[in-house]
């Protein structure tokens, strides 16, 4: 496992997959970025970043997932990883609103995008990027948006927090290599945000609608109570939680 560290770079995500693509490259090879110019988030949302201000990383995941059916188990295991890090450092209310934004209260301070790439073996080949606010303090046009120096009122080290979520990410695959996804599935079911709580949601066809969430399908998928007492599962690209 290596850490390449890059004063900029238009996406850490990309120069990794580059990188993996050319040439052979140790699992748990971690990109981080001073500045990220086309920084992405899930369905194509832009991550916009003060430049040397918050943790921009990229790690390569190879040999932990055996086939596609396995996919959102990784997606759990990074989502703890990141929870349990900020856990160390006091960082309060924390939670999971599906699939992979991190929470503190109702402010978002961290945004998951796992990329993967199935290979002929059929084993899956995961990019992880991690954008974390730390010291960042304003967020302009940004009111959901948050940091760890604005909720704690203080600097934290960049470095400490990136080797913390290498050495959780490695702990929680392992997890999933020993077959015992299951455990990681329960705590996060416990830290999945509104869970049992009533809702809004819009749907891709952007309809309004309450209902309260039951939980998260092996799949990815979103289960949803709905007002007529039926539940539903959507999936990532189908629904959007309001709040």
């Amino acid at each position: 496992m290596s850490i390449i560290k890059l004063n900029a770079i238009d996406s850490t995500n990309d120069f990794l997959k580059v990188l993996s693509r050319n040439q052979s490259v140790d699992n748990f090879t971690t990109v981080v970025a001073q500045k990220q110019t086309n920084g992405k988030g899930q369905m194509g949302a832009v991550w916009q970043s003060e430049e040397g201000k918050n943790l921009i990383m990229s790690v390569l995941v190879k040999d932990v997932l055996q086939n596609v059916d396995e996919i959102f188990h990784l997606n759990v295991a990074v989502a703890l990883s990141v929870i349990q890090v900020l856990e160390v450092f006091n960082i309060p209310n924390l939670s999971v609103k599906w699939p992979n934004d991190i929470m503190s209260d109702p402010k978002k301070i961290c945004g998951i995008l796992i990329e993967n790439s199935i290979k002929s073996d059929t084993n899956v080949e995961s990019i992880i990027g991690i954008g974390l606010n730390v010291n960042q303090l304003k967020f302009d046009n940004l009111p959901k948006a948050s940091s760890m120096a604005v909720i704690c009122e203080k600097e934290f080290d960049l470095d400490s927090i990136l080797d913390l979520i290498i050495f959780q990410i490695k702990k929680n695959c392992s997890w999933i290599l020993s077959q015992q996804s299951d455990k990681l599935w329960q705590e996060y079911h416990k830290k999945l945000f509104k869970i049992n709580v009533p809702m809004a949601f819009e749907d891709v066809f952007q309809n309004k609608f309450m209902g309260i969430i039951q939980g998260v399908l092996t799949d990815g998928r979103l289960q949803v109570l709905l007002e007529d007492d039926s539940i539903k599962s959507y999936g990532i690209k189908e629904i959007q939680v309001l709040f």
